[in-house]
């Protein structure tokens, strides 16, 4: 007989004046029991302080009731809010949230993906690091679990819940513009990643809607990471005709651009503007406070955990959902009119 913290189920079906079976079909969300044996069931349970024995559950069910995320960097603070989200959506619906570091490198990411699926994880969350790894995307495909994909377009198949990068990087772009701004740097991603590649098309949209060219030597393009930020700040605010503002497409990208500027002695917005992507303690505490493209990462986790769920409980082969988070415009002290700009150019 099973016992747990001192009771057992022939207490708690003693105490709920019912059967063993019925007891046993309430813990395992059986359909046929009715509403008011199960209401009569689960208030014993917690009468009594009993605590089902999640090992046996698993294996009768063949759920471990653990949700696996790998993300790269567990150590970015944005992603708390994200992290906190889903664990406590999660472990409302008495799931447990395994959080794993890939670190952005593909070997680690594909030993995490196969200790998951070994260790028999009931659903997977990820942001992987390319959507052009047909490798990675055929291991995700035979684990046989839901996958949701955070900030990521493909596989196309697997259920996502992606920022608005595109929109946010637009508004942006345009406000820099009407500012009477030219010159503008963007330093983002790889657009083989969903958020490079959004980020570039609403810097182009921006231009297109002004009908402005944009300058393409401008444009960087190759990682997120503040090191590489700060490098390509460097090089621009050093070279001929420098931006007189950046685009700052990335959560990390923000640290290293602001390295690089301080290091030369540059003001902002005096001698250059500046936009970020993603709200920071780092954005609000500059002086003067960085404008930014903003959204709830609370609400990215909470909508991850709720299509894992659902996905749980349906069982389905539904098509696959796409979610689109909203980005805004926190607009601060970082931006201003370029030295010398006219008012028919800021108009």
């Amino acid at each position: 007989m099973k016992r747990t913290n001192g009771r057992t189920i022939r207490d708690v079906a003693r105490e709920a004046k019912v059967s063993l079976g019925t007891v046993s079909r309430v813990l395992n969300q059986h359909e046929s029991v009715s509403g008011e044996i199960r209401e009569r069931v689960e208030r014993a349970i917690r009468a009594l302080g009993y605590t089902p024995n999640a090992v046996a559950q698993s294996m009768r069910k063949k759920r471990t009731r653990t949700v696996g995320c790998i993300i790269r960097d567990i150590n970015l603070p944005a992603l708390a809010a994200f992290v906190r989200a889903a664990h406590d959506a999660f472990f409302q619906a008495g799931y447990a949230l395994l959080l794993t570091n890939s670190e952005g490198q593909r070997h680690r990411e594909m030993e995490l993906v196969a200790l998951l699926s070994s260790r028999k994880a009931d659903a997977l969350i990820i942001a992987h690091h390319s959507e052009q790894d047909e490798e990675l995307h055929q291991m995700l495909k035979a684990a046989d679990i839901p996958v949701v994909l955070v900030d990521r377009e493909y596989p196309a198949w697997a259920d996502a819940v992606m920022v608005d990068h595109r929109g946010g990087v637009r508004r942006a772009t345009e406000q820099l513009l009407q500012l009477g701004h030219r010159r503008i740097a963007l330093i983002t991603g790889s657009p083989a990643l969903y958020p490079g590649r959004e980020r570039i098309a609403g810097f182009e949209a921006a231009h297109r809607a002004f009908g402005v060219k944009p300058v393409q030597r401008l444009i960087r393009r190759e990682s997120f990471l503040a090191d590489y930020a700060f490098q390509q700040t460097s090089i621009l605010v050093t070279g001929k005709d420098p931006p007189t503002a950046i685009v700052a497409g990335g959560i990390d990208v923000l640290p290293g651009v602001l390295r690089a500027l301080r290091t030369r002695g540059l003001s902002i917005p005096g001698d250059i503007s500046l936009v970020a992507a993603s709200d920071s303690d780092l954005a609000q505490l500059s002086e003067p406070p960085i404008t930014v493209e903003s959204w709830d990462y609370a609400e990215i986790g909470r909508i991850a955990a709720q299509l894992v769920l659902e996905r749980l409980a349906t069982k389905g082969k539904a098509e696959p959902r796409r979610v689109l988070v909203p980005a805004e415009l926190v607009q601060r002290g970082s931006c201003a009119p370029p030295r010398g700009a006219s008012r028919r150019e800021r108009a």
